[in-house]
């Protein structure tokens, strides 16, 4: 006797569950790791260590993913903390950006995924995986990543803070203009602790609010909208690339996977390529996450140019 189908609401609900139970213990790890930054990172003192020359710093921050691998559930409460610890924010939003991608187990993922789809071909008959291969589709995510965020940074070099964060997240020596000093540098070693402690719960509490609301979006377009419908898109390249970011948008995938589902999507790698750096740095429950550091405009205007840069470049490397 065949088992009974699922019903739409069935699969949202095992989605929803299944996405949340798979994210939360990053969020909480990101939270804790927040929670300690607060209490026991002397202020200002990444920025000491980056380069004084704030174009240099930029550069730097792109790769520091590879040093400090973080996916994108737990970047955001970091460099939350470590923009009020003095961290710029063009350094701050560059890291963000580029940790979920420019990092060690991701570069493993991608280039895994898309040597297990050797053989296959692309939507174009002269486009075969021998061309674009494991090599050639991991370096190019970890370059265009790179160029992209660091592009993102260098902007951000000329534009106001406060114009870009919620006034709660304006660095502390904005505030009090002391030069960066706190009271948290005069409590002791078991103060710092439960602070720690404090800190984490506080900003896991406001985090996952968050990312519950944009994982309950996700599993609702997973589950109620067909595949054929969104293959019914992919008919040429333009539309592919357009499509596969949208897709990632609203599919809100972990980086450490995402490069398994880009592999057998049937796009032009053009596609698959703006899949996997567009998702990693925008998507349905980041949007939500953003908007608990960054001002509702900035995060729109964020993802516009996001879409725009990485969709273009995607177009446009395949043909160099």
């Amino acid at each position: 006797m065949a088992s009974p189908e699922l019903s739409p609401f069935t699969d949202f609900c095992y989605l929803f569950l299944s996405i949340v139970l798979e994210g939360a213990p990053f969020i909480l790890l990101g939270t804790i790791i927040s929670g300690f930054i607060d209490a026991y990172l002397p202020a200002g003192l990444i920025d000491r260590w980056l380069p004084k020359n704030k174009v240099l710093a930029v550069l730097c921050s792109g790769l520091l993913g590879a040093l400090f691998p973080v996916c994108e559930c737990a970047v955001v409460p970091v460099i939350r903390r470590l923009i009020r610890k003095g961290l710029p924010v063009s350094c701050a939003i560059t890291y963000m950006l580029s940790a979920p991608i420019i990092n060690p187990i991701v570069i493993i993922s991608t280039a895994k995924a898309f040597s297990s789809s050797v053989g296959q071909f692309s939507l174009r008959q002269t486009e075969t995986v021998e061309a674009y291969g494991p090599l050639f589709m991991t370096s190019s995510r970890l370059i265009i990543a790179y160029i992209v965020t660091v592009g993102v940074g260098l902007l951000i070099l000329r534009v106001r803070t406060s114009s870009i964060l919620r006034p709660r997240v304006i660095p502390r020596s904005h505030e009090n203009g002391n030069g960066g000093h706190s009271h948290d540098d005069d409590i002791g070693r078991a103060d710092r602790l439960v602070l720690a402690m404090r800190t984490a719960m506080r900003d896991f509490l406001e985090t996952a609010m968050y990312f519950t609301i944009g994982v309950a979006i996700t599993s609702v377009f997973k589950a109620y909208v067909t595949e054929d419908l969104i293959l019914l898109f992919n008919q040429n390249e333009v539309t592919g690339v357009g499509l596969m970011m949208v897709l990632a948008f609203v599919l809100s995938l972990c980086s450490t996977s995402d490069a398994f589902i880009a592999a057998n999507f049937p796009v032009p790698h053009s596609a698959k390529l703006a899949f996997l750096v567009f998702g990693p740095m925008m998507d349905v429950k980041l949007v939500f996450m953003y908007l608990s550091v960054f001002r509702s405009k900035f995060v729109v205007t964020l993802a516009i140019c996001l879409a725009i840069a990485i969709g273009v470049l995607s177009y446009l490397w395949v043909r160099m």
